[in-house]
């Protein structure tokens, strides 16, 4: 899950730098009227939307994985009864992981927050003033994006090596209870 997490986070933040790049080179669009530039604009918004998503996904995958794993290991833990400490350091690892991931969420939703409003495509006043906002919260809230994918990458590893942990300790309690082993995996 790991490299799987990690892949999908490079693109996601590759996604964000190509929108940023985008945005960069069309500069301010307010004043601008040739039809060329603006469908350029439409291209950022667009990317910008997809980027968003695609970190929202990243985000969930995690969310999701410890979710799911924290579950297997809590019934594991109670059919076979296993040491609860196993059962312990999962929750300690979801709990870790969790926050990570919903900043991350949420520095999204700020960034497209800075967008909709610097927009002047939305025909709204006073989208100029937003322009700054939107390029430097964008740019900090995007580092922030990578930073929180790279700190929930060691909650994974570890989720990981701690289902192996209940994986071994399964094997031991199906052999001293003389069960086949090969079914447990």
């Amino acid at each position: 899950m790991a490299t799987v997490f990690s892949r999908a986070a490079w693109f996601a933040v590759a996604l964000m730098g190509a929108t940023a790049g985008l945005g960069l080179w069309l500069g301010d669009l307010h004043g601008v009227t040739d039809p060329q530039v603006q469908r350029w604009g439409t291209v950022h918004r667009l990317s910008g939307v997809l980027a968003a998503l695609v970190v929202v996904l990243v985000n969930s995958m995690a969310v999701t994985y410890f979710i799911g794993t924290s579950r297997w290991c809590r019934e594991v833990v109670e059919t076979y009864r296993l040491d609860t400490d196993l059962l312990d350091r999962s929750k300690r690892l979801k709990r870790r992981a969790f926050p990570f991931a919903l900043l991350g969420m949420l520095a999204v939703v700020g960034i497209v927050a800075l967008g909709g409003a610097a927009d002047p495509a939305s025909g709204r006043k006073g989208t100029q003033d937003w322009v700054t906002p939107h390029l430097v919260g964008g740019i900090g809230l995007a580092a922030a994006i990578a930073w929180l994918f790279q700190a929930q990458v060691p909650q994974i590893r570890r989720q990981q090596d701690l289902i192996g942990e209940v994986m071994e300790a399964v094997r031991r309690e199906r052999l001293a209870r003389g069960l086949d082993v090969d079914q447990a995996q």
